[in-house]
């Protein structure tokens, strides 16, 4: 579904992707794991068309995504839930999840929107409430449903568990294996490297912009290396 192929991209002098290579087979979740600086970041917001890429391709079903804008991205079917959630803080709950529907022009909205609620059923009673009154758990599912009510071919998380206490990073992770189950196709940047290999079919290690190992969620769960830089243990 997704292919990178040496992709480099970074900030003004500063190259922070040195030729990396990925790809992401449809329904799989392929998550990327590594310390903070190592590129995760940027390589979400070169998919999405939030960062110019200096060099190499981004294919997503068959199209080249490099060079597109945000908007022409997601109409392509990428959504992404951005780390630290920025859910429209004055909007309600409701609002937030019509705003994630922006793109679509079919009938079916509402029902939609009745899914998510019966899936975050914290949601239905903040339906309401200011989003920026939420908890930072509840603000999570609400900036989940909201990517979700685009009804992406690719949904993209960037940090999901940041912040939140640990019984809430639980439910987040159990809410992943959900949307997960549902078939949609995932990618997924997590500090958490132990929730996130239990969630992927397959990982990427990267370290300084390059990626040093791959394989599946298991195969990275067994790895001595990963295992000592990542999971503790």
């Amino acid at each position: 579904m997704l292919q990178i192929k040496n992709l480099s991209a970074g900030y003004g002098k500063v190259n922070v992707l040195h030729g990396i290579s990925l790809e992401v087979k449809e329904r799989e979740c392929v998550a990327l794991i590594g310390a903070n600086g190592a590129g995760k970041s940027t390589t979400l917001r070169c998919i999405c068309g939030l960062n110019e890429v200096r060099s190499g391709s981004i294919e997503f079903m068959g199209d080249r995504l490099d060079g597109l804008s945000g908007h022409a991205i997601v109409r392509k079917g990428i959504t992404m839930c951005p780390e630290g959630r920025q859910v429209f803080a004055e909007m309600s709950v409701l609002e937030n999840l019509e705003m994630g529907a922006h793109t679509r022009r079919d009938a079916e909205q509402g029902s939609d929107i009745e899914k998510m609620l019966s899936l975050f059923p914290v949601l239905r009673e903040r339906a309401k409430q200011r989003a920026g009154t939420l908890s930072g758990g509840e603000q999570e599912m609400l900036a989940i449903a909201r990517a979700l009510m685009a009804r992406p071919k690719l949904c993209i998380f960037d940090e999901p568990s940041l912040g939140l206490a640990p019984k809430i990073v639980e439910e987040v992770e159990q809410i992943l294996a959900r949307i997960k189950a549902m078939g949609t196709t995932i990618i997924l940047v997590e500090q958490n490297a132990a929730m996130a290999l239990r969630l992927a079919d397959r990982a990427y290690v990267l370290e300084a912009g390059e990626v040093v190992l791959h394989g599946t969620g298991q195969e990275l769960q067994n790895d001595p290396q990963v295992s000592k830089a990542y999971l503790g243990y």
